[in-house]
């Protein structure tokens, strides 16, 4: 089996993927496939199902109201870290969430909880909450579409710093604050880490003690104040480079 025969567009179905069997597409992915990238019958695409399995497969059918796949061959999906990190996104507004989570999903984590911190200024209830997960969920979909994951990883229901707290059992835990340099080379091999990002205006000094207690360590990314998008970027990118796949 080629990797040349897994290229092309990569969709996202929630539908089992059989070899030799069809999909119809659903209508957000139909309108990118046929009004967007203008696939005809015959053109080549990889669909994925979010959870760890990739087909190759060609379009069928492609008319202003159906467009129909044929699957060729699946496989299991390749993108994924041998290091699994849980990121506690302390929530933001706009689009500064959106690229944490876009930028999370591109560098291997396994899964995404949005948090409300006492800087945060963002508080969510009932039915826009419902939307704004949804969103981010699908911001998590585009991101595996582009970076070629075949796992989609969960944005869990925003949440408290505290709760969010007291269900870790990761053997690395981590917090964005200054603190001793050179943790992580400190720390032995593992393959599953948290890393707890706070706001714009930072954690809380309850907080970060509240993070200390529940066995988190201060990781520190040097002299420069980075903004709460940019610091997952850079803590995930250790990370991989310390214990993943980079």
């Amino acid at each position: 089996m080629s990797d040349i025969a897994f290229r092309g567009p990569r969709i996202h179905v929630a539908a089992a993927l059989v070899a030799g069997g069809d999909v119809v597409l659903p209508e957000g992915a139909a309108r990118h496939v046929g009004r967007v990238l203008r696939l005809k019958p015959g053109d080549s695409l990889v669909l994925f199902d979010g959870q760890g399995q990739e087909a190759c497969a060609s379009i069928a059918e492609a008319d202003r109201k159906k467009v129909s796949v044929h699957i060729r061959e699946v496989r299991d999906g390749s993108g994924e870290s041998p290091l699994s990190v849980h990121l506690g996104q302390a929530i933001s507004k706009g689009d500064r969430m959106d690229y944490a989570i876009q930028k999370a999903v591109e560098l291997g984590a396994a899964a995404i909880t949005p948090l409300y911190t006492e800087h945060g200024d963002v508080r969510l209830k009932g039915e826009r909450e419902a939307k704004k997960l949804a969103h981010w969920q699908a911001v998590a979909v585009s991101a595996c579409e582009q970076c070629g994951r075949a796992t989609v990883p969960p944005v869990h229901e925003p949440q408290t710093l505290e709760h969010w707290l007291g269900q870790r059992d990761e053997p690395l835990k981590l917090v964005l604050h200054p603190g001793t340099p050179g943790v992580l080379d400190r720390v032995d091999a593992v393959d599953r880490a948290c890393v707890l990002i706070g706001p714009e205006g930072g954690l809380s000094l309850a907080e970060v003690e509240a993070a200390s207690a529940k066995g988190f360590a201060a990781l520190t990314l040097g002299p420069r104040i980075l903004r709460t998008e940019t610091a997952p970027v850079v803590a995930l990118t250790l990370l991989q480079s310390r214990f993943g796949d980079m």
